[in-house]
């Protein structure tokens, strides 16, 4: 568990160390500082979660003190302490931005009360930050094919632990929906889940969208801004499409990694953090790493638990539960108008679809349906031409192809391995190569397959 850090302010030693017994014995990291200008100082080297600060200092008072670090860090809260305070005093300190106001000589139980008051308000109001970044991003995992249920009981053995994950999958299958099951099911749910799009950020900024920075750090840098390794601190990281990364970055996340300390850009004092990592990536990364591009070193650092997702083409008994879904998500309140149903006939072509952007595409594809169509039913009238083209064939229109070789083999063993090779390459192709994913696919163990490779002459 990660101690909160508490930063006393006080010209008077007698009460740094008053305060500072009381919250030690509580289980908090604290430091002092007996003016509010070496107090500023202290703060460029390392943020605390609260400030506690007397009102009246020589030099630089308290009321200064909260005006410049709210100008700079406006989300750490504040308490001020006064022998000699009044209502009006109260008021300035409420206006320039302080959580509460104590009068002195503290009391034990009055000094915490505030202190965890400010904290557990510190928290929420960060929680809610996030949680309006990713309002409307949360979503379950729908599915009971055989691949859905494998994976629904992976995460529920995988997400209770402090292992490190690594979600691997082809574009549209749900990482992100598998991250937010994970973070759901984990000791760490009561901390935010930070997310982070790697594909997403400009190379030149995503050191500082990573590990933040210090004001003045580069032109534009007009506060100091906390870093997402900062924000998941004691929570869960989710570091989406790693693979996209440059190996610039990937050296520089090892190091984080391995460590679990940080310096922001343009500063040198290091961060503690404890946090866990949580990957995904829809590229190869063994193939990334033979040609060059991803680290080896990293790979085995955030691989220490793989999960896979099924693309949507391995596990079409889930598309009428989704296609359900989908309909309920887009249709049925005030915005959307009444809730809207998908006729048998459209279940039947989208079981025939192969889906090549997975969930997404179908996802897509619904929600393009409730606005275009007309009436409560989505009908095949409703589908986009080309899609309703690619409708199942009926079995009088589905004919065996004589051409095939294999059809005229006179040697049965010969024919069969004709075929064999034939059905084994396509579905190989299919799935780039990857033998695992195709021996799951057409329901065979991966040894056999592979000597059915080897003995077919296709390695």
């Amino acid at each position: 568990m990660v101690k909160k850090k508490i930063l006393v302010i006080d010209d008077e030693e007698k009460i740094l160390q008053s305060v500072t017994d009381i919250l030690e014995d509580e289980g908090f990291e604290v430091q002092t500082s007996l003016d509010g200008e070496t107090a500023l100082r202290l703060m460029e080297g390392g943020l605390p979660d609260l400030v506690l600060v007397d009102i009246w200092m020589p030099g630089m008072d308290g009321l200064e003190f909260l005006r410049q670090m709210k100008a700079n860090w406006p989300f750490i809260p504040a308490v001020i302490m006064s022998g000699h305070g009044t209502i009006e005093t109260a008021v300035k300190a409420t206006r320039l931005g302080a959580y509460d106001f104590m009068e002195k000589p503290l009391s034990y139980e009055h000094l915490l009360l505030t202190v965890q008051n400010a904290l557990k308000y510190s928290d929420l109001r960060e929680e809610n930050v996030l949680l309006r970044q990713r309002a409307g991003t949360m979503r379950e995992l729908i599915g009971e094919s055989t691949a859905m249920k494998r994976l629904k009981e992976q995460i529920a053995i995988v997400a209770p632990t402090d292992a490190w994950v690594l979600i691997q999958g082809e574009n549209g299958t749900g990482k992100e929906v598998v991250a937010q099951t994970i973070h759901r099911l984990s000791k760490q749910n009561q901390r935010p889940l930070v997310e982070i799009n790697c594909a997403a950020i400009p190379e030149e900024l995503i050191e500082s969208e990573l590990f933040g920075h210090e004001k003045g750090a580069f032109t534009g840098a007009t506060t100091m801004k906390r870093g997402k390794f900062d924000l998941a601190n004691g929570g869960i990281l989710f570091l989406d499409e790693i693979g996209d990364m440059s190996l610039k970055t990937q050296a520089k996340i090892l190091r984080i990694l391995q460590e679990q300390r940080f310096e922001r850009v343009g500063g040198n004092k290091t961060i503690r953090i404890d946090v866990r990592i949580v990957a995904a990536t829809n590229k190869d990364l063994e193939k990334e790493i033979r040609e060059g591009r991803f680290r080896e070193d990293l790979y085995y650092r955030l691989n220490v638990i793989s999960i896979e997702i099924p693309p949507l083409r391995e596990r079409k008994d889930d598309i009428p539960l989704l296609v359900d879904a989908f309909l309920s998500e887009f249709t049925g309140d005030a915005a959307h108008g009444p809730k809207k149903r998908a006729t048998p006939e459209v279940i039947e072509v989208f079981m025939h679809y192969d889906w090549p952007g997975n969930v997404r595409e179908l996802r897509n594809m619904i929600e393009r349906l409730v606005i275009l169509s007309k009436g409560p039913e989505i009908t095949v009238d409703d589908l986009p031409p080309s899609f309703s083209r690619r409708g199942p064939k009926t079995l009088h229109e589905t004919k065996i192809n004589a051409e095939a070789p294999w059809m005229t083999c006179p040697d049965f063993r010969e024919a069969r391995a004709m075929f064999e090779r034939e059905y084994l390459a396509r579905r190989l192709a299919e799935f780039q190569g990857n033998v695992k994913r195709t021996a799951e696919a057409i329901g065979i163990e991966r040894r056999h397959l592979y000597r059915k490779i080897k003995a077919l002459g296709l390695a």
